[in-house]
């Protein structure tokens, strides 16, 4: 039997792993030995949490992040071509999914390998689900630009395509960028523009609202470092 790349889910918060990933994700990978992991040091905490106490000295870790190289990423895939089982996890959420472990999972396709993917929460479809905004079309913008003006017109570009199309329109940041982009939303777009935050989704903080642009000018909105979510529908 050919290796397996199991897709493995994480919670996007602190919040303990039952509360979000089903019992079967992890009894689907007891057997696997072999992990890539964006932090291995967060990686050995969820695990730990989620049934392999007192086995971790006995796994191996590979770190696939935003800084591996492509050397890195095929190190990593060696573990596979080797006829041993893998499991990709993520810092939160799905992996692959606005995460450098695409890169892994691209490698195991093209060798003809099975990638397995295993069921847990997503903050962008959650967040999608939650927002009362079109879930029949949209698009994924991912990060966009960190410099003013370019996300400024990039924030016209997605409004505009938003309008043509009914589209909603989907983007992430890093937290501590989350105040200044939704500043910047609510500085270029439309006041009829239909803007929602989704904040530490899942948690016990979570923060949901869908406003229009001229509302949250109204009411104002203080996001600090949490993970958020921003959909935007023109």
């Amino acid at each position: 039997m050919s290796s397996r790349l199991y897709l493995v889910p994480a919670p996007l918060g602190d919040n303990p792993p039952s509360e979000v990933i089903p019992a079967f994700v992890h009894a689907s990978i007891a057997h696997v030995r072999h992990f890539a992991v964006e932090d291995i040091r967060s990686a050995r905490r969820y695990l730990s949490a989620s049934g392999f106490k007192g086995m971790i000295d006995s796994l191996s870790f590979y770190e696939v992040n935003e800084h591996s190289s492509q050397e890195d990423v095929e190190s990593a895939f060696r573990i596979l071509e080797s006829g041993e089982d893998m499991a990709l996890i993520s810092e939160a959420g799905l992996p692959a999914v606005a995460d450098p472990g695409a890169a892994l999972v691209a490698l195991a396709h093209k060798a003809d390998m099975e990638v397995v993917p295993l069921s847990g929460p997503s903050s962008i479809m959650m967040a999608l689900m939650s927002s009362g905004m079109n879930g029949q079309c949209f698009a994924f913008a991912g990060y966009i630009p960190v410099k003013g003006d370019e996300r400024r017109r990039r924030l016209k570009e997605l409004e505009a395509r938003s309008r043509k199309y009914s589209e909603t329109e989907i983007m992430i940041e890093t937290p501590y960028r989350s105040d200044s982009l939704f500043k910047d939303i609510l500085a270029v777009c439309e006041p009829s523009t239909r803007v929602c935050v989704a904040a530490d989704i899942t948690l016990a903080d979570q923060y949901i609202r869908t406003r229009t642009v001229a509302q949250w000018r109204k009411s104002g909105l203080t996001i600090s470092k949490k993970p958020a979510v921003f959909l935007i529908y023109a």
